[in-house]
């Protein structure tokens, strides 16, 4: 089939790559370049084992101090628009016991299809993308946060997870000696050996130029006007030079901005974006910065080795369409990497970035053909914080829909 996606970032460009190995036409439209949304400065963690929903009954009892401390790390800044409040609401309905221990489930079992498809293409398309199995540490300020970890822990663990373990702050800094130099006490941490981190930037620019090579129709800065329907399918997509894209399936990728495409031809999907931030900067000695990936799970920020580079992450904010990049979080992410890491880096270019990280309420991405809209329109979109780990899973699951 000729099959047109839509969307040049990880998602879309690992979709497009799956769809060629099985013989199918692509074509791949964006209104920017590969990766100059959620992928370009994303935390660079390939959390395959940690996979924790941000939907978690926990959430309640932090949920007055994420809204009211300044310094939080959850921030909402109410809309008059009533996705906001839907997807709110639907959030809160889904931080509950059971619903987190199916996503998890369901999200360990993706997680690894998706290693296991980005290891063989790694092998067999030969790319550089600062690629390392660095293992991960998960850093808990409290006792209870770092108690309900271990529960975390040992239901992943009963789901078919990687073997993890709880340590000791001791034990985490004999792990990562770059830690013995942190400002704050942490009660503890869960560490994982098989964890990994790459740069997805990297990996979008690599898999542009082998589709290229393979003959992927590649339209770029094309914004997406609407959709062309004849009966129950979609006969093509329009552009704003009022081009027209033909093909006979297509797949929407388009991350945060997914709804309002889809919501075109008919089909609600409930995805917000959560904007998040990262700085990237260069290291000044290799004992200095860390080499195993860090979580703070109390700031919600990454941190995460790349070649000579640290690429630190985080926040959570429900902001709108707002990707603007914001001064104080900068200095946050700046200020949290000096107190853990206060000589990794001589911090004079700290390249600021802000994207938009499209999620579900459940944290369980929407992929393959909806029960309402064109029966040739397919959505592979809501992967969250996790779109860089479960790109390569999500493509394979669409691709096996699809044909």
């Amino acid at each position: 089939m000729h099959v047109c996606v839509l969307g040049a970032g990880i998602i879309g460009l690992t979709t497009a790559y799956e769809l060629t190995q099985r013989g199918h036409q692509v074509t791949v439209v964006d209104r920017t370049a590969p990766a100059a949304g959620a992928s370009g400065g994303n935390g660079a963690q390939l959390s395959y084992s940690y996979v924790q929903p941000l939907a978690d009954p926990g959430i309640w009892a932090q949920l007055p101090k994420l809204l009211l401390s300044p310094s939080s790390a959850l921030k909402i800044r109410p809309q008059l628009d009533t996705h906001q409040w839907m997807w709110v609401v639907q959030f809160l309905q889904a931080c509950n016991a059971q619903q987190s221990q199916k996503t998890t489930a369901q999200l360990l079992t993706l997680a690894a299809q998706s290693r296991a498809v980005f290891d063989a293409l790694r092998e067999r398309e030969n790319i550089d993308c600062d690629f390392a199995m660095s293992g991960k540490l998960v850093l808990f300020r409290t006792e209870a946060s770092f108690a309900a970890a271990r529960q975390q822990m040992v239901l992943q663990k009963q789901l078919g997870g990687a073997t993890q373990r709880a340590v000791s702050a001791s034990e985490a800094c004999t792990i990562e000696p770059a830690l013995a130099h942190q400002q704050e006490p942490f009660s503890g941490a869960i560490y994982t050996d098989s964890e990994c981190a790459a740069d997805c930037k990297k990996v979008c620019e690599a898999l542009t130029q082998i589709l290229i090579s393979r003959g992927v129709a590649l339209r770029l800065g094309q914004d997406i006007q609407g959709w062309l329907q004849s009966g129950d399918k979609v006969a093509a997509v329009s552009l704003a030079n009022s081009d027209q894209i033909s093909a006979d399936a297509f797949v929407l990728c388009t991350g945060h901005n997914a709804p309002v495409l889809a919501a075109a031809a008919g089909v609600r999907i409930p995805v917000y974006p959560l904007k998040g931030y990262s700085i990237t900067v260069a290291t000044d000695g290799q004992g200095l910065a860390p080499k195993v990936s860090i979580t703070d799970s109390a700031r919600k920020i990454v941190f995460a080795r790349l070649g000579q580079r640290l690429r630190v992450a985080g926040m959570v904010e429900l902001v709108g369409q707002d990707a603007s990049v914001q001064a104080r979080q900068i200095q946050t992410l700046q200020q949290a990497t000096q107190a853990l890491f206060p000589d990794c880096s001589r911090y004079t270019d700290i390249q600021p970035w802000a994207g938009m990280r499209p999620a579900t309420p459940t944290g369980l991405p929407i992929t393959g053909r909806q029960t309402t809209g064109p029966r040739n329109l397919f959505i592979n979109a809501g992967q969250g914080a996790l779109g860089f780990t479960l790109a390569f899973g999500s493509a394979v699951q669409l691709a096996d829909e699809l044909s």
